[in-house]
């Protein structure tokens, strides 16, 4: 066996190994036994209205805006819950991810085939 041949087997394997991961990966995530990673985060804001605030109603077109975008900001919480955007997002991520593993680990199994051929 000449080290032209040696090389071409081990970057055959290795390209087998990165597809071989990023399936098994991909499968634990979406079968739910290991966690998606996080991509985007949304970081969770208290916001409590102040004591003088509460039973007031809102004079200035401003404040008036700003109690419109809190009334319409509750009701779409009731709708699509806070942290589903996220998570849509960081299984999209991950799956454009994994699916650029799959290709890299393909082309780079095309190479040690080809060397194995030459």
């Amino acid at each position: 066996m000449n080290l032209k041949s040696i090389v071409g087997w081990v970057t055959f394997f290795t390209g087998l190994a990165i597809i071989v991961w990023a399936l098994y990966s991909s499968y634990n995530i979406f079968t739910g036994r290991s966690p998606v990673p996080e991509f985007f985060k949304i970081e969770k804001m208290a916001t409590q209205a102040s004591p003088s605030q509460k039973g007031r109603l809102p004079i200035s077109p401003e404040a008036l805006q700003q109690e419109i975008g809190k009334m319409i900001g509750e009701q779409l919480k009731g709708i699509l819950p806070l942290d589903t955007l996220p998570k849509i997002l960081n299984l999209f991520v991950w799956s454009t991810l994994a699916w650029i593993l799959i290709f890299g680990g393909g082309q780079i199994s095309s190479l040690g085939i080809k060397l194995l051929k030459s």
